[in-house]
């Protein structure tokens, strides 16, 4: 037997007053607004009258952080799963935005040469590739029940296009991948499919700032 659902969550707002892509940098961490979000995210898990039966999270802090309300709620240990993990970025610990942008400086133009790659940090095949490695090992960790991953924007949105058969070249404002929203995959034939998407906190969205994801 195996895991009945996947459900990928996204983690909540992050604490970013500098407004810089924090990508892997440590010591980021949710905002109070952040922890209502994940609260929001664990509630809805419960709230589906499934048996939840493993929790996974990437290794960073903000993942850590949001995966902890559904380990409470769900009464549920938190595994460490390195695979969902924000990709690298050139740009970590630049800002995008404003004056000082680090588009702006000549010295990073380099890195934006090939943007199907892309050319600025992990290849969109490599994060799809991890992806659905810790995907399917989620799915077979267990004997029946639904698995519950909590990993990041980049990641989630990958798989998603991946899924849909989508290309992997897109504008990361068009990602239908809002803070702590819910993608929910189901295994159908040899292949996994993208049966449903939520949004627990959209009533908090509109005071939201989304800054520092890869």
């Amino acid at each position: 037997m195996v895991a009945s659902q996947i459900h990928l969550v996204r983690h909540g707002e992050v604490a970013n007053p500098d407004g810089i892509l924090y990508g892997r940098l440590p010591q980021f961490g949710l905002s109070e607004l952040g922890h209502k979000m994940a609260a929001l995210a664990a509630d809805d898990l419960a709230g589906r009258g499934r048996p939840m039966t493993a929790l996974f999270a990437s290794p960073l802090q903000r993942t850590q952080e949001s995966a902890a309300p559904i380990s409470r709620l769900l009464d549920l240990e938190v595994q460490l799963e390195p695979r969902i993990i924000e990709p690298s970025n050139k740009f970590e610990g630049s800002r995008m935005r404003g004056a000082n942008s680090a588009l702006k400086n000549p010295r990073t133009w380099p890195w934006l040469i090939n943007p199907f790659r892309p050319s600025w940090g992990e290849p969109y095949r490599s994060i799809r590739d991890r992806m659905l490695e810790a995907i399917t090992a989620a799915h077979e960790s267990v004997e029946s029940g639904d698995v519950i991953l909590v990993s990041h924007q980049l990641p989630i949105w990958t798989t998603h296009l991946a899924l849909a058969g989508k290309r992997f070249l897109h504008d990361p404002r068009s990602r239908r991948c809002t803070l702590s929203s819910i993608t929910t995959l189901e295994r159908h034939g040899g292949s996994f499919v993208e049966v449903g998407y939520a949004e627990p906190a959209a009533s908090l969205l509109a005071t939201a700032v989304d800054l520092g994801a890869v």
